[in-house]
């Protein structure tokens, strides 16, 4: 009863001073019309955009703390132009104002789960990943803090105010058309004035001149200091991919010469099978910092990684993003192209990838091998539909193809997918050798909510993250199903290798609280921390006797050339350059490169020893052939 009287005293004050606010404008409107009517439209034409920047902003970040002044003013001279053009075209300037205030509030809460689901901001080539975020939109938690819950009131407030505006573009009969054409030609100009601004943000001058930040592969950051809006603006420079310098159909060859002049290996009698699982979001989060558990979440993957098992080689794998974008992990690796070339936060697969393109499966079907791609989830995920045809997979298999399978919370357990596996060796015709590609999905975020059919066991030692200790539950049955898959090759009759990798680690919502447990803050990452951030563990497994190695890091584009020279397999001259690349350099990604030495640095700094790679990378994805 009490809160039932609280909300109705709440409400009654508001009708109250909304009718005497009535009352006033009344009032003064009889006796100052000219000062009231710019109270009512020149002022909120000059001072709604500016408020709508500012709460865009502090959904996540404090701009007068985080943003130099000369860029917050060219953010709000932004959002001034996108009220301009908006007040032309709709010709009333109340919905221009709320059309812009509606939109900023709906992009700028969107933009705010993004980030806590995948730690980075929308960018420019997300709309091509637009139905795939549908699609596992409902598998993710939403909560809301306390100042975002704030700048939502502070934007319908915002909205509130704007009933009070009265411009309308329009005149009597005689002037219709002629306002008409005022404001086709102001929403001309208008959309110039931005398109020339956008122009002007992609310039090194600019860039230079206000002290902007352009680092695309911090993109939280750049958001964070140039302003979410001109920062996604600043991006859109990267939606089309430069040529590298000197690049030529006849600098391919001469880069690829040595490699057609070398004698082909010869195709071993027996081909192995070759079973590659990437895991979804596996990873081991004790490479950001130490802490104890109440039992090994993984002790057969740390087996392997210490040098326990036989015929294996293992190490950890740097990849080139973290938290989502999963298709570029798969990009790499059956590739051998690098995201380094590519704009940071691209999707390779749903922006580039439009024709045949030579990959492991492509090289491997030429050789006799069955290929097949499969999924338990939506098959119009990253577009993987269309492009595992493009790559050269005979068959692909999606959640449809999932009988009844046993589920780990809502997904498709890893044992599940590798049951699958263990039927299409079984049913393979004899003497086909198979190569598999399974892209898992058990581990999927969130990591809070709760389901009957799964049953966390693993605890950390002086954290109560449910998060933490849920994904450290997954990853040992994770553990669990990937050892029940080698026992069973084990004892096959066939050759057969496994790779498995995780395919990137999960957001800052897991992982923060082992940076907690160490003394460290996520906001303030040495550069090895922010390496070790993008480190997955990875080991090639095979039931033939092959040279174990330990701590064999490499990068997620050099994988399938290891795999290769494990198997015995001869390699394209492509793959021939990137292995003889990767001896020089063993990791490559969009993030950073280590040299032979263990020198890291930013790929960027790099790129003109890289160069020959860029070349033949844009070709392969480019060029003609």
């Amino acid at each position: 009863m009490k809160t039932l009287e609280k909300n109705a005293i709440v409400v009654y004050n508001f009708v109250t001073i909304w009718r005497m606010k009535k009352f006033i404008m009344k009032m003064l409107l009889s006796k100052h019309p000219k000062v009231i009517w710019c109270l009512r439209n020149l002022v909120p034409m000059v001072l709604f955009p500016v408020a709508n920047f500012y709460l865009f902003e502090w959904y996540l970040n404090n701009p007068w703390k985080e943003m130099k002044v000369p860029i917050q003013f060219l953010n709000i001279y932004l959002f001034e132009l996108l009220m301009a053009l908006f007040l032309c075209v709709f010709g009333r300037l109340k919905w221009s104002l709320r059309l812009q205030s509606i939109f900023f509030m709906v992009v700028g809460l969107a933009n705010y789960y993004v980030i806590s689901f995948r730690s980075a901001p929308i960018m420019p080539w997300d709309i091509y990943s637009l139905g795939t975020a549908l699609s596992v939109a409902n598998n993710f938690k939403y909560t809301i803090e306390r100042q975002a819950v704030i700048v939502l009131i502070g934007f319908i407030l915002l909205i509130v105010c704007e009933s009070v505006v009265n411009l309308e573009l329009k005149g009597t009969d005689k002037w219709k058309k002629r306002f008409w054409g005022i404001r086709v030609a102001g929403a001309i100009v208008f959309f110039a004035l931005l398109c020339s601004f956008t122009n002007m943000l992609h310039q090194d001058s600019t860039i230079i001149k206000y002290k902007m930040y352009d680092k695309l592969f911090t993109p939280t950051v750049m958001s964070k200091r140039d302003g979410t809006a001109v920062a996604f603006l600043m991006e859109l420079k990267y939606i089309k991919v430069d040529k590298p310098a000197n690049y030529s159909e006849s600098a391919v060859e001469e880069i690829l010469k040595p490699y057609a002049e070398a004698e082909p290996s010869a195709v071993p009698e027996r081909l192995p099978n070759i079973i590659v699982i990437m895991n979804e979001a596996f990873s081991d989060p004790a490479v950001l910092g130490s802490f104890e558990t109440n039992e090994d979440y993984m002790p057969y993957v740390h087996s392997i990684l210490n040098g326990s098992v036989e015929n294996t080689i293992s190490g950890y794998l740097n990849v080139s993003v973290l938290g989502g974008n999963t298709a570029n992990t798969e990009f790499e690796f059956l590739t051998g192209n690098t995201m380094a070339f590519l704009p940071q936060g691209s999707v390779a697969y749903q922006q580039y990838l439009k024709k045949e393109m030579p990959s492991l499966a492509s090289h491997l079907k030429a050789l006799g091998y069955k290929t097949i791609a499969t999924h338990p989830y939506n098959s119009t995920g990253w577009d993987r539909n269309k492009v595992y045809p493009l790559l050269g997979f005979d068959e692909m298999y999606f959640i449809k193809d999932y009988k009844k399978p046993e589920r780990v919370r809502k997904y498709v357990s890893d044992k599940a997918c590798y049951d699958k596996i263990i039927g299409m060796y079984e049913s393979k015709p004899a003497g086909t050798p198979l190569f598999v590609f399974n892209v898992t999905m058990q581990n999927h975020s969130s990591y809070t909510d709760d389901f009957d059919n799964f049953h966390p066991d693993i605890k950390v030692s002086g954290s109560k993250s449910k998060a933490l200790n849920n994904y450290l539950s997954l990853m040992k049955i994770s553990d669990e199903s990937v050892r029940g898959l080698t026992e069973y090759f084990s004892n096959a009759s066939e050759d057969t290798m496994i790779i498995f990798f995780g395919d990137h680690q999960p957001t800052n919502s897991v992982v923060s609280n082992v940076w907690k447990l160490n003394g460290k803050n996520g906001n303030e990452l040495s550069a090895e921390d922010e390496a070790n951030r993008y480190k997955v563990p990875y080991f090639i497994w095979c039931n033939f006797d092959i040279e174990s190695k330990t701590n064999a890091d490499t990068s997620t584009n050099f994988l399938a050339t290891d795999l290769l020279e494990t198997a015995g397999i001869p390699m394209t001259m492509y793959e021939q350059y990137l292995d003889k690349l990767s001896e020089h350099y063993p990791v490559i990604t969009s993030i950073r490169t280590e040299d032979a030495q263990g020198k890291s640095t930013d790929t960027e700094n790099v790129m003109g020893e890289l160069n020959n790679y860029a070349i033949l990378q844009y070709d392969c994805i480019f060029g003609k052939k």
